[in-house]
């Protein structure tokens, strides 16, 4: 009866893990809001989650708050420089999807396009979970979010799969939004983690480690 009650074990402790993956979505969500903030706030989820959830710890909203406080200035700075990136591949993509119905040429550049997109897209899903989990400045950031990118290709295929996939799904049902970004961050931290623990083998930066 008592390992019953037991709110680190059974059910209780299942539903705790429920309980911290929507309302650490839930307040993704909000923290994205600015647009600004989406660098702080996706490398905060992926560091919760990490050491809260698949670590069991106890504080992960804490912890939470903790890492984006933390990451918000090369976070913000790194988000500026996404957005901006990715204003101008989106505008390359509707030139060449434009151009499609000239020729074969156009088509064939427009494939070429859609896989040159992949690299990008790639360095984008390391970003920010490296930001959550070591210390960078801007620069060293991006140089290393597209070192893994390459160097690691099979993970990076995973998880740009993984979080295409999770972004579709959301925008079309809105409900899934309330859990799905913690689920998918812990998905992909199956992968990421992987390469992280060569480097460092704790959830680290955020907490007075280095």
């Amino acid at each position: 009866m008592n390992e019953f009650f037991n709110p680190e074990k059974g059910i209780w402790a299942w539903l705790s893990a429920m309980v911290d993956v929507v309302g650490l979505s839930i307040l993704w969500l909000i923290l994205c809001l600015p647009v600004v903030t989406i660098g702080p706030a996706t490398a905060a989820l992926y560091y919760t989650v990490v050491k809260y959830v698949r670590g069991r710890e106890p504080g992960a909203f804490g912890g939470y708050l903790r890492s984006f406080a933390a990451n918000f200035k090369v976070g913000s700075l790194a988000t500026l420089l996404c957005c901006g990136a990715g204003a101008v591949l989106a505008g390359g993509y509707g030139v060449m999807r434009a151009s499609t119905g000239t020729g074969s040429t156009a088509e064939l550049l427009f494939a070429v396009y859609h896989f040159a997109l992949f690299l990008p897209a790639g360095v984008l899903c390391w970003l920010f979970p490296l930001l959550g989990r070591f210390t960078f400045g801007v620069k060293g950031l991006f140089v290393t979010a597209l070192q893994l990118a390459v160097r690691h290709l099979p993970s990076t295929v995973v998880v740009v799969l993984l979080t295409a996939e999770t972004a579709a799904f959301c925008a079309a049902n809105w409900w899934p939004a309330l859990f799905m970004p913690a689920i998918a961050m812990l998905l992909a931290s199956l992968f990421l983690e992987r390469v992280f623990q060569k480097y460092a083998p704790e959830p680290a930066g955020q907490d007075g480690e280095e």
